[in-house]
């Protein structure tokens, strides 16, 4: 069995074999169990985890007892004998920037002579609302982005495809169980509303961002892509996993207030062409996952099954930790040497970017989630 998908993990995601229409699976090793078939519930036969998701947590604690059992009968498929999919319909989309070490990075590559934190930035979690139509699935190839670009030694912008793509190693929560409008979710329903965690790689060019972004934020250097793992491992398999965020000061207001610690002991891998390039740590991010939901809703926005939102590039204190090119070469300024002897700033046409991540398990056993893979493709 492949190490990390044992039964402490069992995450969900969608595949189909060949001539059949996709349906929802839960992996178990190197294989995928067809839940539809297993469990005789036509739930599962839909091609999205949305129907499952919308159940909501009382179900998901059922279905997930009843897994091993199921496994002793089947159906199962080799891993290697089926297609992944999407595996769920995004409904929102909604990127944060919780990582302390990533803001001050940034803040100290573009403000050098101010604070390189901005004044709001410990009092709530920064975020942005981005394009639900472009996340995709792993392994799907990445066109290189096209936008206005302003060099510093330009006098007007031009327009052309983005010479500095970068990545953001990222964390993603998916919604199951909706909210009504004009009700905040609180810290303490967390766990009632938010079905699975997943990797995310939220590509960014930045020198279309560096133009565009102020004042209203990230707009099309985002927007273009990001891309998603396809196994999605439920909240109830990362018990083990939980820890307390970094100290917070000064003190979150009380609707940010964790009733429970859901920082989480994730240790990722950032990958260039088959060669790991750093390992972010997401127990470092400053705030939980638990504190951005609430501070979504705090206004009374609502929530709808399928909502994903991500936790921001997420980087640690030491340079082997940055979860971004644009960290890594300090802005470019510092190039990366790979294996075969070449050199990087950003992202050129063929690079291949991997993510992984694994967790802390039960019984001393690992919980993986997989990895969200992209290629650079050229403009057509």
């Amino acid at each position: 069995m492949t190490t990390g998908f044992g039964l402490n993990n069992l995450p969900y995601g969608v595949f189909s074999t060949p001539g059949t229409a996709p349906r929802v699976g839960v992996r178990f090793g190197d294989q995928v169990l067809d839940l539809a078939a297993a469990l005789n519930d036509p739930v599962f036969a839909s091609p999205s985890l949305n129907p499952f998701m919308a159940q909501g947590r009382a179900r998901w604690t059922e279905v997930r007892a009843r897994i091993p059992a199921a496994l002793e009968n089947g159906p199962l498929h080799p891993l290697t004998g089926v297609h992944l999919h999407m595996p769920f319909e995004v409904a929102d989309y909604v990127d944060f920037y919780a990582s302390e070490e990533h803001a001050t990075n940034l803040g100290r590559m573009f403000r050098p002579d101010s604070a390189p934190l901005l004044p709001n930035w410990k009092h709530l979690p920064v975020g942005y609302h981005g394009r639900a139509g472009t996340v995709v699935p792993s392994g799907t190839g990445i066109v290189r982005p096209s936008g206005q670009r302003k060099p510093p030694n330009q006098r007007t912008p031009d327009h052309g495809p983005s010479r500095r793509l970068d990545v953001e190693v990222e964390v993603g929560f998916v919604v199951g169980s909706p909210s009504p409008l004009g009700q905040p979710i609180p810290t303490s329903a967390f766990a009632d509303h938010v079905f699975g965690v997943c990797l995310v790689n939220d590509w960014s060019a930045r020198d279309i961002q560096a133009w565009e972004y102020v004042p209203l934020g990230p707009f099309l250097g985002k927007s273009f892509a990001t891309s998603i793992s396809p196994w999605i491992v439920p909240l109830d398999a990362l018990t083990e996993a939980r820890v307390p965020t970094p100290p917070q000061d000064p003190a979150p207001l009380p609707y940010l207030t964790d009733a429970e610690p859901w920082g989480l002991d994730l240790s990722l891998t950032l990958s260039l062409n088959g060669h790991a390039l750093s390992h972010p740590p997401y127990a470092s991010m400053y705030w939980s996952p638990a504190q951005m939901l609430a501070h979504m809703t705090v206004n009374g926005a609502s929530v709808r099954t399928g909502d994903l939102y991500a936790s921001g590039t997420v980087s640690g204190p030491d340079a082997s930790q940055r979860g971004s090119f644009i960290e890594l070469t300090w802005g470019g300024e510092n190039p990366l040497k790979l294996h075969d002897g070449s050199t990087r700033t950003f992202l050129e046409d063929g690079d291949e970017v991997t993510i992984t991540a694994t967790a802390p398990g039960t019984n001393g056993e690992a919980i993986s989630f997989g990895e969200v893979k992209g290629r650079i493709l050229p403009i057509q």
